[in-house]
């Protein structure tokens, strides 16, 4: 698995022809942010419920490695693309 693999579905997964369903948008954010920044290095956002959705789905992922994170992600997007189309 590549970074070059691993970007070119991320590219593909936002041109789905459904919008996902915001669990399998957030199980991507959180492999997404796991693959480019690692474990989780910010404060949980206290007002905001989006950021904190999305932060509680990174921090899903402490410990993952980039390599694990990345393959998890290219699975999981590609059941979005099979799944909503192109």
């Amino acid at each position: 698995i590549s970074l070059v693999e691993f970007k070119k579905v991320a590219d593909d997964v936002k041109k789905v022809k459904t919008q996902p369903t915001n669990e399998e948008l957030l199980t991507l954010y959180g492999l997404y942010k796991q693959v480019l920044v690692g474990d989780v290095n910010t404060e949980r956002p206290t007002v905001d419920p989006t950021g904190k959705a999305k932060w509680d789905a990174w921090q899903s992922r402490k410990g993952m490695s980039k390599d694990d994170a990345m393959a998890t992600y290219i699975t999981e997007a590609n059941g979005i693309i099979s799944k909503y189309g192109m």
